[in-house]
């Protein structure tokens, strides 16, 4: 496949959670390519900072920090850190998140907690983090990832899905206040894409046959699909696009 390449992304300081792997991995080596200073944080040190050092040596821009983004006060520090060696960000992709698997029945108030915090909270304080630089910076563009799963009534993971149509209404009140300053706040709706996690926990052969009847096309999605979406709509090609969705789902919605 041939690829666009967005000028405007030449040079713009971009910071991404969950950037170690699968679609966010996809996503910083996107960015990387588009010529962007790239700041991402995640949970997995060893990966992180193998990745970082791997884009750096091609002669990228790439600064990881290890964070939990479960503790809002380490997520801060992190994305300071970040924006004292690489400026401001004026492109975030809020993409961190893990879809583990529970039964309603099992969930504790403790375990609900815990899912809201890995999956939906720290979007929230990523914004009210990065929006004063971007509004000193006369605009930006906020990505925030959503999920094909509670769109598809999917289920196995009630407080996940949950969590992930909760971004659709952050991004939409967002949007409006932020729309003033020129910042835009969209989300990127995957489907079920096939990321090693994936491919390793849940990609059975039944599995993948019925979600391929599901969708319109016949091919299983590649995590690069998902970051080609969010590299486009931090480019100046989507200025008039916010508070919307962006389905990457191959048509299973």
């Amino acid at each position: 496949m041939t690829f666009a390449t967005y000028p405007s992304l030449s040079g713009k300081t971009v910071l991404v959670t969950g950037g170690a792997s699968g679609i966010g991995e996809r996503i910083v080596r996107a960015f990387a390519g588009q010529g962007s200073r790239v700041g991402f944080v995640d949970l997995d040190q060893a990966a992180g900072g193998a990745l970082a050092k791997e884009l750096t040596g091609e002669g990228a821009d790439v600064r990881f920090e290890a964070c939990d983004l479960r503790d809002i006060d380490t997520l801060k520090a992190a994305f300071a850190a970040l924006a004292e060696a690489q400026g401001a960000a004026t492109v975030l992709v809020n993409n961190a998140a893990r879809d583990d698997r529970h039964g309603w029945e099992d969930v504790t108030p403790e375990y609900y907690d815990e899912r809201m915090a890995t999956n939906l909270r720290h979007m929230f304080f990523a914004i009210q983090a990065v929006a004063p630089g971007m509004i000193a910076a006369g605009g930006g563009s906020i990505v925030n990832m959503g999920s094909n799963s509670w769109w598809e009534a999917g289920g196995g993971f009630p407080v996940y899905a949950t969590a992930k149509a909760a971004v659709h209404g952050l991004t939409r009140t967002m949007a409006r206040d932020l729309g003033d300053h020129r910042i835009r706040v969209n989300t990127v709706v995957p489907g079920w894409i096939m990321t090693e996690r994936q491919k390793e926990k849940w990609a059975t052969p039944e599995a993948l046959e019925r979600h391929r009847a599901r969708q319109c096309l016949p091919d299983l999605i590649d995590p690069v699909y998902v970051a080609r979406m969010v590299v486009f709509l931090a480019s100046d090609d989507a200025a008039m696009c916010s508070a919307n969705n962006y389905m990457v789902e191959a048509g299973s919605i």
